[in-house]
């Protein structure tokens, strides 16, 4: 039988549709401009990487540390929405102000900003799913999100890299074609969010009191020590630590890999553009299949292919090796974060949804902090790129064996709604 979603759930997804894209940008056109701006400099191309990796791993070392805040704060009634939209609307000014620099400082500051704006958004936006559907529903709805995410942002992302490409036949230049590349990626980030904003309403709440920022210190420090006593919980948090930290870390590092490696820039675009594609029809397959298959087996069959992939990576140094990657990386890349996303909405309190997700946030783009220092700091340190990319395979499978755990100490759950399903 066809999945058919609400209204609603359709609202919840094109937000995916619309930060999708500003992330797709950053995966792949953002770094090559820096890579100009850094030359232009005269910064050496293994300094060009690690400076990325640290202005990567400041903006997701500012989310660990902000997120379980505002995450909590979002929990209180008639909060979450203003939040969410607040940091949208900073990741999205960001976004447009990465086009009108030419310093690649300034470059890196602004894109911490915006990336900062961005991640703190998905905190909101992944505590909403409890808002937006129902528990039996959550795999597939948090799949098609992703989904349609990654085939959505490819709208705006063909656009800018035909100007990027086109430039001398346009007679723009390339800082004019990315300026423009960035306003549209941040109209479309922002148009598609606007049927979300109007008619979201939050569901679950904690009331408010009097001062709400120090009430929200105090709801996040009985959280943490309920998490204390909640094994299945902590446990699956330190899993999601190590293995979404190499998911991340590859979404974050793979054109700048690419680029250090000299392949060729043009063919770095388009395999990251196939990237997308392929994403699509197999988080979707995916989802699906969650109705039939326990999602931790899905999530472990994904942890176990990054691993491959991985390790296939180090000794990485073709054009055509990285058109392989990628296509092995969009098999996976949705899925994996989508069935992460929904498995542990379904073992939290839907009321603190906004406590969990903020703190799951230190342990999955706070957590990316580690690995991209690892392969900055390991490629500087050793002149190698490929060595740090290596360090990768250790956190997939330290990820591996500890979700397995998780999910033996408390899977009840999780299999109750299983059977719902079916």
């Amino acid at each position: 039988m066809k999945f058919k979603l609400t209204k609603l759930e359709k609202q919840w997804i094109l937000y995916d549709v619309g930060n999708s894209a500003f992330i797709l940008l950053v995966a792949t056109m953002v770094p090559i401009y820096f890579n100009y701006l850094a030359e232009q400099a005269g910064i050496s191309d293994v300094d060009y990487l690690a400076y990325w990796a640290y202005a990567a791993s400041a903006s997701t070392l500012l989310v660990a540390v902000l997120g379980p805040i505002f995450g909590t704060l979002a929990d209180t009634r008639g909060f979450k929405k203003r939040l969410f939209a607040a940091a949208m609307l900073i990741g999205a000014i960001g976004c447009t102000f990465l086009g009108f620099v030419h310093s690649w400082v300034w470059f890196l500051g602004i894109f911490v900003v915006a990336k900062v704006g961005y991640s703190v958004s998905l905190i909101f936006y992944d505590s909403m799913l409890s808002d937006v559907t129902t528990e039996e529903r959550m795999d597939e709805v948090s799949s098609q999100g992703y989904a349609w995410g990654y085939i959505g942002s490819c709208i705006p992302f063909v656009a800018g890299l035909a100007l990027v490409l086109g430039q001398e036949k346009l007679g723009i230049g390339l800082s004019a074609a990315m300026a423009i590349a960035f306003v549209i990626t941040s109209l479309w980030w922002v148009g598609v969010t606007i049927p979300l904003l109007r008619n979201y309403e939050q569901r679950h709440w904690v009331n408010p009191e009097k001062g709400a920022v120090r009430e929200s210190f105090r709801r996040l420090y009985e959280t943490f020590q309920d998490i204390k006593g909640q094994k299945h919980i902590f446990v699956y948090l330190l899993a999601f630590f190590f293995y979404i930290d190499g998911v991340y870390t590859i979404i974050d590092m793979a054109t700048a890999y690419g680029e250090a490696l000299g392949l060729d820039t043009t063919g770095l675009l388009l395999a990251l553009l196939v990237t997308q594609i392929v994403a699509f029809p197999f988080a979707l397959l995916f989802g699906r299949l969650s109705a039939r298959f326990e999602a931790h087996k899905i999530i472990n069959l994904c942890i176990v292919a990054y691993l491959c992939i991985a390790l296939f990576a180090i000794q990485l140094d073709t054009q055509g090796e990285f058109w392989f990657l990628a296509v092995c990386v969009g098999m996976f890349q949705g899925t994996i974060q989508a069935l992460s996303r929904s498995y542990f909405a379904k073992i939290i309190p839907d009321e603190k949804s906004g406590e969990y997700f903020g703190i799951l946030d230190i342990c999955g783009k706070g957590a990316s902090f580690l690995g991209t220092f690892l392969v900055g700091a390991i490629s500087q340190v050793t002149n190698n790129v490929s060595y740090g990319v290596g360090a990768l395979a250790v956190l997939f499978l330290i990820g591996l064996v500890l979700f397995q755990k998780a999910v033996a100490l408390n899977p009840s759950k999780i299999h109750r709604t299983q059977e719902k399903k079916r």
